[in-house]
């Protein structure tokens, strides 16, 4: 009996507890301090990007609460973030922090068994916007500025052209199409004036609804000047993002979606262009596509999501082109050199940006992840995103291929066909026909015979079928005659892909972005030791309780997965217990307090590029990285009769 009534009474007294001392005490929180990797980092008062947070523990701290306010007093309506159950002294901040001076305050305490530590002093720091970026070497026809660490993308403001044209780029490089389109003399694309500043996405919804802009300031404004246009034969020169890759060099990695770089005008047969397309393909010998380039007149091209130029449709819109910037907008339908539609992928839909975490690899579906991202942030919209245009990570040793194709806006010449199947009725709007590939959208055509014709203006065809703008006012019979009597412009490749591939006008580049979890042999992780101290970790470092990973930003990645594992190799997700079973979570900063029980585990990272396609827009993992958590120790701190 008194043994049972000792271990009761031990129980009730026993305190869950890192290391040995004194008996905890209502000693407040000291050292609390921002940090972006590693807590031991440089302390600093000013903040790019959201950052992290970590304190000095508080012996016999069951957890911790925090708070984020513009008010030195904490007044309710002040409070822009809070966190009541924090169970380490670290605290990874889930939203994005508004560019503020001299207002941004956060303070901490711990709570105890019975009670309640006073807050801690208040931690004061500004968060203020990167410098703008500045102009990078380039080649002409190729703007090309500094990425910004943590930057979602740019909006560039091209200062020459007279009414406002701002335009956007997910990478650092933007082509110059508006002034070399349709007219290359020095006049026109000698010198381009151009600004530029950073994106940020507007992450999760501050507590007290405090607004955060989404772009930093504007750069002043720059000067790029280009050489003079030279015709000659088509030659490929590289590829320009973060680093150059050379037509016969694609050893280096790009981390952002490159620009393309080329000079000359001329296909293969001495035929001379002032339009050209990119293509690029997974193969050398380029079929397998898996980007369209706009139209575009210059000797580079960098794709935009934005959408490519509204070239002109009808014939007399070449004279207005010449004189002019052309604006945004759709372009023609244009055709390979074998006669297949294509379409830039600058003028496709907008992805659905990811909101849960994609289906393991080895097949399971996973769970959605936790948190505001879970429907998706307003933020985080089709509207918000533009294009798919970006491309999957990819190794040096593989890598895409690419190549520059030129292309004419022809003039429609006179063609016909007849009428098929069973006729038409009055008041048809389609009629199936022998052939209706050299027809296309914006043709007027004549149907019927001498007595009984009539005009329509086509506004799609198939090799079977055309439609019309219009009712059909006469009904015709098979084998009438359909003649194009006008239309719009052709936008027709002069050259197949395939065969300037085979004779040698292509070239490799390889992309890969990846965050990184390490630098110079030290983690990105802080957290609780078993001796009761804020640490940040080395190689060999033990953690107790959950510790928080940081991250290096990968370029142009929204947001990102982490994931862990017992084993470093095979890498086997585990599930994470605080989101009914999801491999890992999704996370929207760039850092993480990880749910770990205590053994060896491995973890890794990686980026969402809303560039890419729907269900594919995860980019490449980083090695993974060891992190030991220990088990808790106990002590007796009372005893009971």
């Amino acid at each position: 009996m008194f043994a049972t009534r000792l271990a009761v009474a031990c129980l009730a007294v026993l305190v869950l507890t890192p290391a040995a001392g004194a008996r905890p005490t209502k000693a407040t929180p000291t050292n609390l301090h921002g940090f972006l990797l590693r807590a031991d980092e440089p302390q600093s008062a000013s903040f790019a990007r959201t950052p992290a947070f970590g304190w000095n523990p508080v012996r016999g701290a069951l957890r911790y609460q925090f708070q984020l306010a513009t008010s030195e007093t904490f007044r309710e309506n002040a409070i822009v973030y809070s966190a009541k159950s924090l169970v380490t002294p670290v605290v990874a901040v889930s939203v994005t922090l508004p560019w503020i001076d001299d207002m941004l305050h956060a303070r901490v305490r711990a709570i105890l068994a019975h009670t309640v530590t006073p807050w801690s002093a208040s931690f004061d720091f500004d968060m203020d916007p990167p410098p703008a970026p500045t102009p990078l070497p380039s080649y002409s026809g190729l703007l090309r500025w500094t990425p910004v660490e943590g930057a979602d993308g740019y909006q560039i403001w091209l200062t020459d052209i007279g009414r406002i044209k701002i335009t956007t780029s997910f990478t650092n490089v933007l082509d110059e199409r508006e002034f070399y389109t349709f007219h290359r003399t020095p006049a026109w694309a000698g010198t381009v004036h151009w600004r530029v500043r950073a994106l940020r996405r507007n992450i999760g919804s501050r507590q007290n609804g405090l607004p955060a802009a989404t772009y930093g300031p504007w750069s002043p404004i720059y000067g790029s000047t280009n050489d003079t246009y030279r015709g000659g034969p088509i030659k490929l020169i590289g590829t320009l993002s973060d680093v150059f890759s050379g037509a016969g060099d694609a050893s280096l990695d790009h981390r952002l979606m490159p620009g393309f770089i080329y000079s000359g005008d001329q296909a293969f047969d001495g035929t001379s262009a002032e339009l050209f397309r990119v293509y690029v393909f997974t193969d050398r010998g380029c079929l397998n596509r898996v980007f369209t380039g706009a139209v575009t007149g210059g000797p580079a091209y960098a794709p935009r999501p934005g959408g490519p130029l509204s070239l002109p449709s009808q014939p007399e819109g070449l004279t207005t082109a010449r004189a002019s910037y052309l604006l945004d907008g759709a372009e023609p339908p244009s055709y390979t050199f074998d006669g297949e539609l294509v379409q830039a992928t600058e003028s496709l839909a907008a992805p659905t940006p990811t909101t849960s975490i994609p289906t393991d690899s080895d097949g399971e579906a996973a769970a959605p992840a936790s948190g505001p991202v879970t429907t998706g942030p307003a933020e985080l919209t089709g509207s918000a995103v533009g294009a798919p245009v970006d491309l999957w990570d990819t190794e040096s040793r593989g890598g895409y291929w690419w190549t520059v194709i030129p292309v004419e806006a022809a003039v429609p010449g006179r063609t016909s066909t007849n009428v098929a199947g069973t006729g038409s009725q009055i008041k048809a709007t389609s009629v199936e026909v022998t052939s209706g590939g050299n027809f296309a959208s914006g043709d007027v055509v004549s149907i019927g015979g001498p007595a009984n014709t009539e005009s329509a203006v086509v506004i799609s065809a198939t090799a079977t079928t055309l439609t019309f703008a219009g009712q059909l006012t006469l009904g015709h019979s098979p084998g009438e005659p359909i003649v194009r009597s006008s239309g719009n412009l052709r936008y027709r490749d002069l050259e197949l892909a395939q065969d300037v591939c085979a004779n040698g006008r292509v070239a490799r580049f390889a992309k890969n972005s990846e965050p990184a979890l390490t630098a110079a042999g030290e983690l990105f992780a802080t957290g609780l030791s078993t001796l009761g101290k804020l640490i940040t970790s080395t190689r060999t470092s033990v953690f107790y309780g959950a510790p928080l990973v940081a991250w290096t930003p990968a370029l142009g990645a929204a947001m990102y997965q982490v994931q862990w594992s017992k084993t470093g190799s095979p890498f086997k997700p585990e599930p994470n217990p605080q989101n009914a079973g999801a491999r890992g979570m999704l996370v929207l900063g760039t850092s993480a307090v990880l749910p770990l029980s205590p053994r060896t585990w491995y973890y890794r990272v990686r980026g969402f590029s809303f560039s890419l396609p729907t269900n594919a827009q995860q980019m490449s993992w980083s090695d993974p990285a060891k992190i030991v958590v220990a088990k808790p120790k106990f002590r007796l701190i009372g005893g009971g009769k």
